[in-house]
């Protein structure tokens, strides 16, 4: 799993491995809660296989704000660098193999990064990707219909449609599972 970061780190081989030996690995079922919302991040997620989504609960329905697949990290960060309560929860949308380190451990690896000015740059390049996502994500529920924002999501992630199930896609549009089938009826015709 950590072979394709390796060329990233200039490290020896101890700390390297060292790096490694602070993640877990599980395999958990779809629809398993890897951090509840209103509970600390303790854990940063790695994943190797599968999906997972972030959540929140919004007057008792569950709105989608963000999904993960293969080789991209999870987590809440607000809550897991402030140790505040989590406002979203992360939950496995599929049977997943994921890699996780408790906070103490990431906190290393990020102490390393910081001194590292190529490893730095990767992270801050990172972090405002991320960013700009939840800008777009942002901007868009506010500017395009359902329909523009279901054809830019399949656009940019077609890996969503193809493995995701229709109620989580439609809960990302923020619209209903019905509203969603009519927009994917329409564009068929």
């Amino acid at each position: 799993m950590f072979e394709q970061f390796r060329e990233l780190f200039s490290l020896d081989e101890q700390q390297w491995n060292d790096f490694v030996s602070r993640f877990k690995c599980m395999e958990v079922p779809a629809k398993t809660i890897l951090l509840q919302e209103g509970d600390v991040s303790k854990k940063v997620f790695l994943i190797e296989k599968g999906a997972v989504r972030a959540w929140f609960n919004h007057n008792g329905k569950d709105l989608t704000f963000q999904f993960f697949f293969e080789n991209e990290v999870v987590a809440s960060i607000e809550s897991f660098l402030k140790r505040t309560p989590s406002p979203v929860s992360i939950e496995t949308l599929e049977s997943s193999k994921i890699w996780w380190a408790y906070k103490a451990d990431a906190d290393l690896i990020l102490e390393h990064i910081k001194n590292d000015p190529k490893l730095r740059d990767l992270l801050f390049h990172a972090i405002f990707e991320r960013t700009f996502d939840y800008m777009k994500y942002f901007f868009a529920t506010i500017r395009d219909t359902p329909q523009q924002r279901y054809l830019d999501l399949i656009k940019a992630r077609p890996q969503i449609a193809r493995r995701l199930p229709q109620h989580y896609i439609a809960s990302y549009l923020g619209i209903t599972t019905v509203h969603l089938s009519r927009i994917k009826r329409n564009l068929v015709k």
